[in-house]
Protein backbone atom coordinates (compact mmCIF):
# COMPACT_ATOMS: atom_id res chain seq x y z
CA UNK A 1 0.00 0.00 0.00
CA UNK A 2 1.27 3.59 -0.45
CA UNK A 3 2.50 6.10 2.09
CA UNK A 4 -1.04 8.10 1.23
CA UNK A 5 -3.55 4.87 1.53
CA UNK A 6 -1.80 3.40 4.98
CA UNK A 7 -2.79 7.19 6.45
CA UNK A 8 -6.17 7.83 5.50
CA UNK A 9 -6.36 3.79 6.66
CA UNK A 10 -5.12 5.13 9.98
CA UNK A 11 -7.45 8.34 9.93
CA UNK A 12 -10.43 6.29 9.25
CA UNK A 13 -9.12 3.90 11.95
CA UNK A 14 -8.91 6.93 14.74
CA UNK A 15 -11.92 8.97 13.59
CA UNK A 16 -14.29 6.05 14.93
CA UNK A 17 -11.96 5.23 18.15
CA UNK A 18 -12.19 8.98 19.00
CA UNK A 19 -15.78 8.60 18.30
CA UNK A 20 -16.78 5.97 20.05
CA UNK A 21 -14.96 7.58 22.93
CA UNK A 22 -16.82 10.53 22.90
CA UNK A 23 -19.88 8.18 22.25
CA UNK A 24 -19.67 6.76 25.23
CA UNK A 25 -18.76 9.59 27.24
CA UNK A 26 -21.88 11.35 26.48
CA UNK A 27 -23.52 8.22 27.07
CA UNK A 28 -22.74 8.45 30.73
CA UNK A 29 -23.12 12.45 31.17
CA UNK A 30 -26.48 11.28 30.02
CA UNK A 31 -26.91 9.25 33.63
CA UNK A 32 -25.05 11.51 35.29
CA UNK A 33 -26.63 14.77 34.89
CA UNK A 34 -29.87 13.58 35.61
CA UNK A 35 -28.40 11.44 38.63
CA UNK A 36 -26.71 14.64 40.27
CA UNK A 37 -30.05 16.74 39.39
CA UNK A 38 -32.19 14.44 41.47
CA UNK A 39 -29.50 14.53 44.44
CA UNK A 40 -28.28 11.00 44.08
CA UNK A 41 -25.04 10.96 44.82
CA UNK A 42 -22.48 9.69 42.45
CA UNK A 43 -18.98 9.11 43.40
CA UNK A 44 -17.73 8.05 39.84
CA UNK A 45 -17.58 8.59 36.20
CA UNK A 46 -15.74 6.77 34.18
CA UNK A 47 -14.99 5.76 30.68
CA UNK A 48 -13.78 2.34 29.74
CA UNK A 49 -13.07 -0.28 32.16
CA UNK A 50 -9.83 -2.11 33.79
CA UNK A 51 -6.76 -0.15 34.88
CA UNK A 52 -7.20 3.33 35.35
CA UNK A 53 -4.92 5.88 33.28
CA UNK A 54 -6.56 9.33 34.47
CA UNK A 55 -8.66 10.08 37.02
CA UNK A 56 -9.13 13.74 38.87
CA UNK A 57 -11.58 14.40 41.82
CA UNK A 58 -14.09 16.85 41.86
CA UNK A 59 -16.26 17.50 44.75
CA UNK A 60 -17.45 14.37 45.59
CA UNK A 61 -17.50 12.42 42.35
CA UNK A 62 -14.39 10.97 40.88
CA UNK A 63 -13.46 11.60 36.77
CA UNK A 64 -11.60 9.24 35.20
CA UNK A 65 -10.39 6.80 31.81
CA UNK A 66 -9.57 3.64 32.01
CA UNK A 67 -7.83 1.28 29.93
CA UNK A 68 -10.61 -0.96 28.01
CA UNK A 69 -12.50 1.36 26.02
CA UNK A 70 -15.33 -0.30 25.77
CA UNK A 71 -17.86 1.19 27.80
CA UNK A 72 -18.33 3.17 30.81
CA UNK A 73 -20.19 3.68 33.53
CA UNK A 74 -21.42 6.19 36.77
CA UNK A 75 -20.96 4.81 39.97
CA UNK A 76 -24.11 5.74 42.39
CA UNK A 77 -24.89 5.00 45.76
CA UNK A 78 -27.17 3.37 46.69
CA UNK A 79 -28.14 1.01 43.37
CA UNK A 80 -29.35 -1.73 45.93
CA UNK A 81 -32.04 -1.64 48.07
CA UNK A 82 -31.31 -2.61 51.96
CA UNK A 83 -33.38 -5.76 52.85
CA UNK A 84 -35.68 -4.58 55.18
CA UNK A 85 -36.53 -2.14 52.88
CA UNK A 86 -37.80 -4.19 50.16
CA UNK A 87 -41.22 -5.57 51.87
CA UNK A 88 -43.67 -3.07 53.41
CA UNK A 89 -43.06 0.38 53.72
CA UNK A 90 -44.64 0.62 57.09
CA UNK A 91 -41.87 -1.67 58.48
CA UNK A 92 -39.14 0.07 56.52
CA UNK A 93 -40.36 2.98 58.51
CA UNK A 94 -39.26 1.91 61.64
CA UNK A 95 -35.60 1.04 60.85
CA UNK A 96 -33.09 3.33 61.56
CA UNK A 97 -29.30 2.73 60.78
CA UNK A 98 -28.16 -0.36 63.30
CA UNK A 99 -31.86 -1.44 64.07
CA UNK A 100 -34.23 -3.82 63.79
CA UNK A 101 -37.78 -3.14 62.93
CA UNK A 102 -39.74 -3.55 66.20
CA UNK A 103 -42.60 -5.03 64.15
CA UNK A 104 -40.10 -8.11 63.55
CA UNK A 105 -41.14 -10.96 65.68
CA UNK A 106 -38.31 -13.13 64.95
CA UNK A 107 -34.83 -12.41 63.50
CA UNK A 108 -34.82 -12.93 59.51
CA UNK A 109 -33.99 -15.78 58.12
CA UNK A 110 -30.32 -16.52 56.79
CA UNK A 111 -30.05 -17.54 53.17
CA UNK A 112 -28.29 -20.51 52.10
CA UNK A 113 -26.76 -21.74 48.66
CA UNK A 114 -23.79 -19.88 46.34
CA UNK A 115 -26.77 -17.84 44.81
CA UNK A 116 -27.83 -16.25 47.97
CA UNK A 117 -24.61 -15.59 49.37
CA UNK A 118 -23.54 -13.26 46.06
CA UNK A 119 -26.24 -11.66 46.30
CA UNK A 120 -26.25 -10.45 50.01
CA UNK A 121 -22.36 -9.91 49.08
CA UNK A 122 -23.43 -7.29 46.29
CA UNK A 123 -26.19 -5.86 48.56
CA UNK A 124 -23.41 -5.49 51.40
CA UNK A 125 -20.59 -4.17 49.17
CA UNK A 126 -23.21 -1.76 48.33
CA UNK A 127 -24.10 -0.59 51.16
CA UNK A 128 -20.72 -0.33 52.53
CA UNK A 129 -19.69 2.63 50.46
CA UNK A 130 -23.53 4.66 51.60
CA UNK A 131 -23.13 6.35 54.90
CA UNK A 132 -25.92 6.84 57.30
CA UNK A 133 -25.75 10.70 55.32
CA UNK A 134 -25.96 9.32 51.84
CA UNK A 135 -29.09 7.00 52.30
CA UNK A 136 -31.85 9.44 51.67
CA UNK A 137 -29.57 10.24 48.56
CA UNK A 138 -29.60 6.61 47.61
CA UNK A 139 -30.57 5.84 44.14
CA UNK A 140 -33.23 3.46 45.24
CA UNK A 141 -35.16 5.97 46.78
CA UNK A 142 -35.87 7.99 43.56
CA UNK A 143 -39.53 8.24 42.34
CA UNK A 144 -39.93 5.77 39.70
CA UNK A 145 -40.44 8.43 37.01
CA UNK A 146 -37.16 10.12 38.26
CA UNK A 147 -35.39 6.29 38.18
CA UNK A 148 -36.61 5.94 34.41
CA UNK A 149 -35.34 9.74 33.62
CA UNK A 150 -31.75 8.61 34.72
CA UNK A 151 -31.64 5.30 33.32
CA UNK A 152 -32.95 6.44 29.98
CA UNK A 153 -30.53 9.69 30.00
CA UNK A 154 -27.42 7.44 28.27
CA UNK A 155 -28.92 5.76 25.87
CA UNK A 156 -31.66 9.19 24.88
CA UNK A 157 -28.19 11.03 24.97
CA UNK A 158 -26.59 8.72 21.80
CA UNK A 159 -30.19 9.14 20.14
CA UNK A 160 -29.79 13.01 20.37
CA UNK A 161 -25.71 12.51 18.73
CA UNK A 162 -26.88 10.60 15.94
CA UNK A 163 -30.02 12.86 15.50
CA UNK A 164 -27.10 15.89 15.15
CA UNK A 165 -24.69 13.92 13.29
CA UNK A 166 -27.14 13.01 10.60
CA UNK A 167 -28.81 15.98 10.40
CA UNK A 168 -25.14 17.74 9.61
CA UNK A 169 -24.85 15.21 6.91
CA UNK A 170 -28.50 16.35 5.80
CA UNK A 171 -27.54 19.96 5.88
CA UNK A 172 -24.27 20.39 4.67
CA UNK A 173 -24.23 17.09 2.23
CA UNK A 174 -27.98 16.28 1.55
CA UNK A 175 -29.73 13.01 1.53
CA UNK A 176 -30.53 11.24 -2.05
CA UNK A 177 -34.48 11.07 -2.03
CA UNK A 178 -36.61 8.88 -4.62
CA UNK A 179 -38.39 10.60 -7.17
CA UNK A 180 -41.69 9.48 -9.39
CA UNK A 181 -40.50 7.32 -12.30
CA UNK A 182 -37.62 5.56 -13.25
CA UNK A 183 -34.24 5.80 -14.07
CA UNK A 184 -31.58 3.68 -16.26
CA UNK A 185 -29.07 2.94 -13.54
CA UNK A 186 -26.85 0.75 -15.75
CA UNK A 187 -26.35 -0.67 -18.93
CA UNK A 188 -24.77 -3.91 -19.99
CA UNK A 189 -22.42 -3.68 -22.58
CA UNK A 190 -22.30 -6.99 -24.42
CA UNK A 191 -24.82 -10.21 -24.05
CA UNK A 192 -22.43 -13.79 -23.10
CA UNK A 193 -23.73 -17.55 -22.80
CA UNK A 194 -23.55 -18.47 -18.66
CA UNK A 195 -21.68 -21.60 -18.46
CA UNK A 196 -22.15 -22.29 -14.72
CA UNK A 197 -21.51 -19.10 -11.72
CA UNK A 198 -20.18 -16.07 -12.97
CA UNK A 199 -16.73 -15.89 -13.06
CA UNK A 200 -13.95 -12.68 -13.53
CA UNK A 201 -13.99 -14.25 -17.28
CA UNK A 202 -17.69 -12.96 -17.23
CA UNK A 203 -17.23 -9.50 -15.91
CA UNK A 204 -14.30 -8.26 -18.11
CA UNK A 205 -14.14 -6.01 -20.62
CA UNK A 206 -16.52 -6.25 -23.60
CA UNK A 207 -14.38 -7.01 -26.71
CA UNK A 208 -15.31 -6.65 -30.63
CA UNK A 209 -16.12 -10.60 -30.80
CA UNK A 210 -19.15 -10.01 -27.93
CA UNK A 211 -22.51 -9.60 -28.77
CA UNK A 212 -23.96 -6.04 -27.79
CA UNK A 213 -26.69 -5.72 -25.18
CA UNK A 214 -29.77 -4.34 -26.87
CA UNK A 215 -29.78 -1.48 -24.49
CA UNK A 216 -26.36 -0.69 -25.39
CA UNK A 217 -26.87 -1.26 -29.25
CA UNK A 218 -30.08 1.02 -29.23
CA UNK A 219 -27.83 3.98 -27.36
CA UNK A 220 -29.54 4.04 -23.57
CA UNK A 221 -27.34 5.14 -21.26
CA UNK A 222 -26.92 5.71 -17.74
CA UNK A 223 -29.04 8.62 -16.56
CA UNK A 224 -31.78 8.30 -19.37
CA UNK A 225 -35.07 8.74 -17.82
CA UNK A 226 -37.98 6.53 -19.21
CA UNK A 227 -40.64 8.02 -20.64
CA UNK A 228 -42.31 5.58 -22.12
CA UNK A 229 -42.05 1.97 -23.49
CA UNK A 230 -44.37 0.70 -26.46
CA UNK A 231 -46.70 3.83 -25.93
CA UNK A 232 -47.24 3.12 -22.29
CA UNK A 233 -46.31 5.55 -19.90
CA UNK A 234 -43.55 4.63 -17.22
CA UNK A 235 -44.23 6.46 -13.52
CA UNK A 236 -42.28 3.47 -11.61
CA UNK A 237 -39.17 1.72 -11.27
CA UNK A 238 -41.12 -1.71 -11.65
CA UNK A 239 -42.84 -0.98 -14.83
CA UNK A 240 -40.14 -1.32 -16.84
CA UNK A 241 -39.47 -5.13 -16.26
CA UNK A 242 -43.35 -5.76 -17.17
CA UNK A 243 -43.40 -3.74 -19.98
CA UNK A 244 -40.37 -5.20 -21.48
CA UNK A 245 -40.99 -8.68 -20.81
CA UNK A 246 -43.70 -9.63 -22.59
CA UNK A 247 -42.03 -8.60 -25.98
CA UNK A 248 -38.72 -11.01 -26.41
CA UNK A 249 -38.04 -10.58 -30.37
CA UNK A 250 -40.31 -7.56 -30.40
CA UNK A 251 -39.40 -4.15 -31.78
CA UNK A 252 -40.24 -1.44 -28.42
CA UNK A 253 -40.23 2.43 -28.88
CA UNK A 254 -38.77 3.95 -26.33
CA UNK A 255 -39.27 7.26 -25.21
CA UNK A 256 -36.29 8.98 -22.92
CA UNK A 257 -35.15 11.98 -21.41
CA UNK A 258 -31.68 13.05 -21.85
CA UNK A 259 -30.37 16.67 -20.41
CA UNK A 260 -33.75 18.01 -20.41
CA UNK A 261 -34.33 16.37 -24.30
CA UNK A 262 -36.31 13.81 -25.14
CA UNK A 263 -35.56 11.03 -27.80
CA UNK A 264 -36.85 8.14 -29.04
CA UNK A 265 -35.09 4.95 -29.51
CA UNK A 266 -35.83 1.70 -30.89
CA UNK A 267 -35.29 -1.90 -28.63
CA UNK A 268 -35.54 -5.08 -29.67
CA UNK A 269 -35.53 -7.58 -26.10
CA UNK A 270 -33.76 -10.89 -26.91
CA UNK A 271 -34.96 -13.96 -25.35
CA UNK A 272 -33.03 -14.66 -21.85
CA UNK A 273 -34.32 -17.41 -18.79
CA UNK A 274 -35.49 -14.58 -15.97
CA UNK A 275 -36.99 -15.09 -12.57
CA UNK A 276 -40.76 -15.27 -12.57
CA UNK A 277 -42.87 -12.61 -11.07
CA UNK A 278 -46.22 -12.84 -9.71
CA UNK A 279 -49.48 -10.50 -10.19
CA UNK A 280 -48.17 -8.58 -6.75
CA UNK A 281 -44.62 -8.11 -8.28
CA UNK A 282 -42.96 -10.59 -5.77
CA UNK A 283 -41.19 -13.95 -6.69
CA UNK A 284 -42.99 -16.97 -7.44
CA UNK A 285 -41.36 -19.99 -5.59
CA UNK A 286 -41.25 -23.69 -7.22
CA UNK A 287 -42.74 -26.45 -4.49
CA UNK A 288 -39.07 -27.44 -3.18
CA UNK A 289 -38.80 -23.50 -2.97
CA UNK A 290 -36.55 -22.12 -5.45
CA UNK A 291 -37.68 -19.20 -7.65
CA UNK A 292 -39.28 -19.90 -10.78
CA UNK A 293 -37.93 -18.81 -13.80
CA UNK A 294 -39.56 -17.87 -17.17
CA UNK A 295 -38.38 -16.89 -20.81
CA UNK A 296 -38.92 -13.31 -21.43
CA UNK A 297 -37.43 -10.00 -23.00
CA UNK A 298 -34.40 -8.64 -21.72
CA UNK A 299 -32.33 -5.57 -22.77
CA UNK A 300 -29.74 -5.42 -20.24
CA UNK A 301 -30.23 -2.27 -18.31
CA UNK A 302 -30.51 -1.70 -14.20
CA UNK A 303 -33.29 0.76 -13.77
CA UNK A 304 -34.00 3.17 -10.46
CA UNK A 305 -35.91 5.61 -9.30
CA UNK A 306 -34.60 9.07 -10.27
CA UNK A 307 -33.30 10.75 -7.29
CA UNK A 308 -32.53 14.67 -6.31
CA UNK A 309 -30.36 15.82 -3.58
CA UNK A 310 -32.57 17.52 -0.17
CA UNK A 311 -30.56 19.56 2.31
CA UNK A 312 -34.06 20.21 3.98
CA UNK A 313 -34.15 19.36 7.94
CA UNK A 314 -37.21 17.91 7.80
CA UNK A 315 -35.74 14.48 6.10
CA UNK A 316 -33.71 13.95 9.77
CA UNK A 317 -36.69 12.36 11.42
CA UNK A 318 -37.49 9.76 8.43
CA UNK A 319 -33.17 9.21 8.21
CA UNK A 320 -33.31 8.45 12.08
CA UNK A 321 -36.16 6.42 12.10
CA UNK A 322 -35.08 4.58 9.33
CA UNK A 323 -31.57 3.74 10.73
CA UNK A 324 -33.68 2.68 14.06
CA UNK A 325 -35.39 0.35 12.04
CA UNK A 326 -32.68 -1.22 10.39
CA UNK A 327 -31.04 -1.84 13.86
CA UNK A 328 -33.72 -2.85 15.77
CA UNK A 329 -34.68 -6.19 12.90
CA UNK A 330 -31.14 -6.64 14.01
CA UNK A 331 -31.36 -6.69 17.59
CA UNK A 332 -34.86 -8.50 17.70
CA UNK A 333 -33.18 -11.40 15.63
CA UNK A 334 -29.35 -11.14 17.51
CA UNK A 335 -29.57 -15.07 18.17
CA UNK A 336 -29.69 -15.93 15.05
CA UNK A 337 -27.75 -13.09 13.63
CA UNK A 338 -24.64 -14.46 15.82
CA UNK A 339 -25.47 -17.60 14.84
CA UNK A 340 -25.07 -16.92 11.31
CA UNK A 341 -21.43 -15.17 12.13
CA UNK A 342 -20.35 -18.33 14.18
CA UNK A 343 -21.40 -20.48 10.78
CA UNK A 344 -19.07 -18.21 8.94
CA UNK A 345 -16.31 -18.03 11.46
CA UNK A 346 -15.80 -21.67 11.41
CA UNK A 347 -17.35 -22.53 8.38
CA UNK A 348 -17.67 -21.21 5.01
CA UNK A 349 -20.82 -19.65 4.95
CA UNK A 350 -20.22 -15.48 4.01
CA UNK A 351 -20.72 -13.02 6.23
CA UNK A 352 -23.63 -10.98 6.09
CA UNK A 353 -23.21 -7.21 5.03
CA UNK A 354 -26.32 -6.15 7.12
CA UNK A 355 -25.02 -8.33 10.11
CA UNK A 356 -23.52 -7.21 13.67
CA UNK A 357 -19.40 -6.29 13.75
CA UNK A 358 -17.08 -5.50 16.58
CA UNK A 359 -15.53 -2.61 17.31
CA UNK A 360 -12.77 -4.06 15.05
CA UNK A 361 -14.83 -4.74 12.45
CA UNK A 362 -16.00 -1.16 12.36
CA UNK A 363 -12.43 0.27 12.71
CA UNK A 364 -11.51 -1.59 9.34
CA UNK A 365 -14.51 -0.49 7.70
CA UNK A 366 -13.48 3.37 8.37
CA UNK A 367 -10.31 2.46 7.73
CA UNK A 368 -11.24 1.01 4.42
CA UNK A 369 -13.80 3.95 3.63
CA UNK A 370 -10.99 6.46 4.46
CA UNK A 371 -8.20 5.19 2.52
CA UNK A 372 -10.55 4.89 -0.80
CA UNK A 373 -10.18 0.38 -0.95
CA UNK A 374 -13.69 0.23 -0.37
CA UNK A 375 -16.98 1.37 -2.28
CA UNK A 376 -15.15 2.41 -5.41
CA UNK A 377 -17.17 4.48 -7.99
CA UNK A 378 -18.78 3.56 -11.38
CA UNK A 379 -15.23 4.01 -12.75
CA UNK A 380 -13.26 1.99 -10.95
CA UNK A 381 -11.70 5.02 -8.99
CA UNK A 382 -11.78 5.74 -5.04
CA UNK A 383 -15.01 7.99 -3.97
CA UNK A 384 -14.13 11.54 -3.60
CA UNK A 385 -12.84 12.65 0.01
CA UNK A 386 -16.18 14.75 0.72
CA UNK A 387 -17.84 11.28 0.14
CA UNK A 388 -16.12 9.34 2.47
CA UNK A 389 -16.42 11.80 4.71
CA UNK A 390 -19.78 11.59 4.70
CA UNK A 391 -19.51 7.46 4.83
CA UNK A 392 -17.48 8.00 8.46
CA UNK A 393 -19.79 10.42 10.15
CA UNK A 394 -22.63 8.13 8.89
CA UNK A 395 -20.75 5.18 10.50
CA UNK A 396 -20.65 7.14 13.58
CA UNK A 397 -24.32 8.27 13.34
CA UNK A 398 -25.46 4.47 13.41
CA UNK A 399 -22.91 3.34 15.94
CA UNK A 400 -24.98 6.16 18.06
CA UNK A 401 -28.43 4.37 16.74
CA UNK A 402 -26.71 0.81 17.77
CA UNK A 403 -26.45 2.29 21.31
CA UNK A 404 -29.15 3.60 21.91
CA UNK A 405 -31.38 0.39 20.85
CA UNK A 406 -28.96 -2.02 22.49
CA UNK A 407 -29.23 -0.22 25.61
CA UNK A 408 -33.23 -0.38 25.53
CA UNK A 409 -33.07 -4.21 26.04
CA UNK A 410 -35.06 -4.98 29.47
CA UNK A 411 -31.77 -7.03 30.58
CA UNK A 412 -29.53 -6.24 33.56
CA UNK A 413 -27.22 -4.70 33.31
CA UNK A 414 -28.28 -2.61 30.17
CA UNK A 415 -30.29 0.53 31.02
CA UNK A 416 -33.43 -1.08 30.03
CA UNK A 417 -33.07 -3.51 32.79
CA UNK A 418 -32.77 -0.58 34.84
CA UNK A 419 -36.11 0.68 33.66
CA UNK A 420 -37.97 -2.65 33.87
CA UNK A 421 -36.87 -2.82 37.29
CA UNK A 422 -38.52 0.99 38.21
CA UNK A 423 -41.50 0.28 35.95
CA UNK A 424 -42.06 -3.04 37.60
CA UNK A 425 -41.66 -1.77 41.45
CA UNK A 426 -44.44 0.89 40.10
CA UNK A 427 -46.70 -1.68 39.03
CA UNK A 428 -46.31 -3.28 42.21
CA UNK A 429 -46.92 -0.41 44.56
CA UNK A 430 -49.85 1.02 42.03
CA UNK A 431 -51.77 -2.52 42.18
CA UNK A 432 -50.86 -2.75 46.05
CA UNK A 433 -52.39 0.97 46.22
CA UNK A 434 -55.64 -0.22 44.41
CA UNK A 435 -56.08 -3.29 46.15
CA UNK A 436 -55.64 -1.47 49.69
CA UNK A 437 -52.37 -3.55 50.36
CA UNK A 438 -49.86 -2.32 52.06
CA UNK A 439 -46.88 -1.00 50.36
CA UNK A 440 -45.00 -3.54 49.01
CA UNK A 441 -41.58 -1.77 48.96
CA UNK A 442 -38.74 -1.37 46.53
CA UNK A 443 -38.04 -3.85 44.30
CA UNK A 444 -34.81 -5.99 44.98
CA UNK A 445 -32.71 -5.31 42.46
CA UNK A 446 -30.25 -7.27 43.91
CA UNK A 447 -32.04 -10.61 43.26
CA UNK A 448 -31.82 -10.29 39.66
CA UNK A 449 -27.76 -10.46 39.98
CA UNK A 450 -28.02 -14.29 38.76
CA UNK A 451 -29.27 -13.22 35.50
CA UNK A 452 -27.35 -10.23 35.08
CA UNK A 453 -23.63 -12.20 35.19
CA UNK A 454 -25.73 -14.41 32.78
CA UNK A 455 -26.15 -11.54 30.38
CA UNK A 456 -22.49 -10.20 30.96
CA UNK A 457 -21.21 -13.99 29.91
CA UNK A 458 -23.10 -13.86 27.12
CA UNK A 459 -22.44 -10.24 26.03
CA UNK A 460 -19.09 -11.06 26.66
CA UNK A 461 -18.71 -14.32 24.71
CA UNK A 462 -20.50 -12.82 21.25
CA UNK A 463 -18.24 -9.75 21.86
CA UNK A 464 -15.27 -12.33 21.41
CA UNK A 465 -17.05 -14.70 18.41
CA UNK A 466 -17.18 -10.76 16.59
CA UNK A 467 -13.84 -9.78 17.26
CA UNK A 468 -12.66 -13.06 15.90
CA UNK A 469 -15.19 -13.29 13.17
CA UNK A 470 -14.08 -9.56 11.99
CA UNK A 471 -10.05 -10.88 11.81
CA UNK A 472 -10.75 -13.73 9.88
CA UNK A 473 -13.75 -13.40 7.49
CA UNK A 474 -14.61 -9.59 7.77
CA UNK A 475 -17.55 -8.02 6.01
CA UNK A 476 -16.37 -6.71 2.73
CA UNK A 477 -18.68 -3.26 1.52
Amino acid sequence: MEVETIVMYLLGVLFVVVGIGVSIALHEIGHLLPAKKFGVKCTQYMVGFGPTLWSRTKGETEYGIKAIPLGGYVRMVGMFPPAEETSSRSRASAVTVGESPETDESPRPQRSGRWAAMIEDARNASLAEMTPEDRPRAFYRLSTPKKIIVMLGGPVMNLLLATLVLGGIVLFNGVAVAQPGAQVASVVQCVRPVEGPASTADRSPCTAADTPSPAAAAGLRPGDTFVSIGGQPVTDTSEVATLIRPHADQPLEFVVERDGQQLTLTVTPIPNTVPQLGADGQFVHEADGSIATTTAGYIGVGSAPPVAMDRSLSQVPSMVWMVTERTAAIVFTLPQRIYEVGQAAFGSAPRDAEGPMSVVGVGRVAGEVSSGMALQGPDGTALPISDRVVMLWSLLGSLNIALFVFNLIPLLPLDGGHVAGALWESIKRGFARVTKRPDPGYVDVAKALPLTYGVAIVLISMSVLLIYADIVKPIRL
